[in-house]
């Protein structure tokens, strides 16, 4: 089996902090590393401030394959994140050649242009992330991928990344709906987990149609395994005198 490759995501914004902006764009990003065999394990919500972003960039690109940022590559003063990926890296910010004259093929007046190349600003050494929306690209130095905060758009770059990062194996999971608390099969879920340390067995209560519940969800790479788990799963559920519901590999709950 390949090795796990594992990803970091730092959704970068001070609007995002407040609660005026809801963040969509993590639940995006891992299910689509997901599929693709990179699977996230940690995200980070941080403030637009320089030596936050400097320094949580320089922690977590050491420790993860991949680093994704979204947020702080606009046109505005507190767009700074080009500038603290370069500061990270202790290179220049350049103006990229390539950004700049996709963004002067909208003209403008001068101040508003001179407000838009604001969006050029690179590392110096980066290589671009398209953007098929149309706008600016997102960049690349080594390891950590920036991209803009705008859901479509980081979509947009996103989607031009598969097929070129490297990838492991595909975590799938298998779900079980059992209408009992969570409570009464923790034991024996338990020592379900001892038997197969290669999954992660997770539950997760539910309120549907009055009815109290907990969705049974078994992670893992080997689909055999999956099968076997939960038919302990659900022989588990049964021996509490409930007939549990088998939802099957990669339900939506």
């Amino acid at each position: 089996m390949n090795q796990a490759v594992t990803a970091c995501v730092i959704v970068i914004g001070n609007e995002i902090l407040s609660g005026r902006t809801q963040d969509t764009n993590l639940n995006h990003i891992a299910t689509t590393l997901g599929g693709w065999g990179i699977q996230v394990h940690h995200a980070r919500v941080i403030p637009d401030d320089e030596d936050i972003i400097v320094n949580t960039i320089n922690e977590v690109r050491t420790t993860y394959d991949y680093v994704f940022t979204t947020g702080g590559i606009g046109p505005t003063h507190d767009d700074i994140t080009a500038v603290c990926i370069a500061k990270a890296f202790a290179v220049p910010v350049i103006q990229h050649p390539e950004i700049a004259e996709r963004i002067r093929q909208r003209p403008a007046p001068d101040d508003i242009m001179a407000s838009r190349l604001l969006m050029a600003r690179v590392p110096e050494g980066a290589s671009l992330i398209d953007n098929p929306s149309g706008g600016p690209q997102g960049f690349a130095m080594d390891n950590v991928y920036v991209m803009a905060g705008i859901p479509r758009v980081m979509q947009a770059m996103l989607s031009t990344l598969e097929g070129e990062l490297q990838s492991g194996f595909v975590v799938r999971s298998h779900t079980i709906r059992a209408y009992t608390g969570e409570s009464s099969i923790a034991d024996a879920l338990a020592q379900i987990q001892r038997d197969y340390p290669s999954v992660d067995i997770g539950s997760y209560p539910f309120l549907r149609e009055e009815r109290y519940g907990t969705h049974l969800v078994i992670r893992g790479a080997d689909t055999d395994v999956l099968t076997t788990v939960a038919d302990a799963v659900m022989d588990a559920v049964r021996a509490i005198g409930e007939e549990p519901e088998n939802l099957g590999l990669d339900a939506d709950t």
